[in-house]
């Protein structure tokens, strides 16, 4: 009998350390972001923004272990399928986050959401998934394409501006931030141009955009693009001419592009000088990491951070129970960069979006500062076509 005991005590023994095993082994996040060629400055600042708070928690969000698996999709859609089946079947993830361009998202999202793998999307917003093609499983803790752009387009419209030239790359998101700036800048623009997006000379648009003579012009290049373009229109004809841009000047292309980029306007939903303990906590750990101004997409992404940090706390790392995790991220109970935050019915954020404009900072490197704010927890243009309640 009392064979018997000790054999049922180590059993039960046996039992719980396997439990506590399991419960402690590692949550597996795929990062899914363009890590090399032009584009990699966009994925690499959404890498360490989301970085520097799985750090900080010591490898940990919610308490619990995460592994971090990171996939180079090279903006290319083929590559990003590939790799979203390496997450999923492979490395059997419930959790993707990253994803850098729009064409990527599209390429990616009906897979990933299909399986019932979240998608916590900290950069491309196009308006199919805002829009028709929605899912409970997507969480987007940036800004759905359009939104930036109305902010700069009411700008634009509130200066009296009469002559516009856009300027675009001709992919989904391009569309929708020209779509966003028509929007609310509502006169007929002097001219719409779309350009390639692996182009990265520009000199034949700028040119055609100077023959146009316009008192503004409005721009979208993000990453590597906008410091070529914006580089080029320094130096082009039109260099006395008003640029509003949307991630076109922000923190990748402003220590190249120097003074130059002074003045130049951007719109956006967070910049480093926002005024609350979260924000001012990101840029100083940011800086003193990785000794540079953090960008909008290292914000976002570390936003993504805080946001699965405080999900995965909630449901005390269970995040197989995908009914309570979905409630626990739609909850979004975190402190975000940009103050407060809420989601819409979308699982796009609903948010305030500025305008904002290249400055020199206290130590004399050329950074953001908020101009003014258009709009107020604004809801992006496509979600009353989501069948979400």
């Amino acid at each position: 009998m009392h064979h018997r005991l000790r054999s049922v005590a180590a059993a039960a023994a046996l039992i719980t350390a396997c439990g506590a095993a399991h419960a402690q082994a590692p949550i597996k996040i795929g990062f899914m972001g363009e890590l090399t060629g032009p584009q990699a400055a966009v994925g690499q600042d959404q890498l360490d923004g989301f970085m520097l708070l799985v750090e900080r928690n010591g490898g940990k969000l919610g308490g619990h272990p995460v592994e971090i698996l990171r996939e180079d999709t090279q903006l290319k859609p083929d590559v990003a399928n590939q790799a979203a089946r390496r997450l999923v079947e492979r490395e059997k993830v419930s959790i993707v986050t990253g994803i850098s361009f729009s064409n990527v998202m599209l390429a990616v999202h009906k897979y990933l959401t299909d399986r019932e793998v979240f998608v916590i999307g900290s950069n491309a917003g196009p308006s199919q998934i805002a829009g028709p093609r929605c899912s409970p499983y997507q969480f987007i803790t940036s800004w759905q394409g359009d939104q930036a752009s109305e902010a700069v387009g009411q700008y634009a419209a509130d200066k009296g501006y009469k002559r516009v030239v856009v300027l675009a790359p001709n992919y989904q998101v391009g569309k929708d931030t020209v779509a966003g700036f028509k929007r609310y800048y509502k006169a007929p623009l002097a001219d719409e141009v779309y350009t390639s997006l692996q182009q990265l000379d520009f000199s034949t648009e700028l040119a055609q955009a100077a023959a146009r003579q316009p008192d503004a012009v409005f721009a979208f290049f993000p990453g590597g693009l906008g410091v070529s373009f914006a580089k080029q229109y320094a130096q082009s004809g039109l260099q006395k001419t008003p640029l509003l841009s949307t991630f076109t000047i922000d923190a990748i292309s402003l220590p190249v592009l120097g003074e130059s980029a002074q003045g130049m306007i951007s719109g956006g939903f967070w910049a480093p000088d926002f005024d609350n303990a979260s924000s001012r906590r990101f840029v100083q750990a940011f800086e003193q990491r990785y000794k540079r101004i953090p960008s909008n997409y290292a914000a976002q992404s570390y936003d993504a951070a805080l946001l699965l940090d405080a999900a995965i706390a909630r449901v005390q790392g269970r995040v197989s129970d995908k009914p309570a995790f979905m409630a626990a991220l739609k909850q979004a109970d975190f402190p975000s960069v940009r103050g407060e935050f809420r989601f819409n019915n979308n699982h796009f954020p609903l948010q305030d979006m500025h305008v904002l404009q290249a400055v020199k900072d206290e130590q004399g490197r050329m950074t953001l500062k908020t101009l003014a704010t258009p709009f107020h927890k604004q809801p992006d243009a496509y979600h009353r076509q989501c069948p979400l309640s």
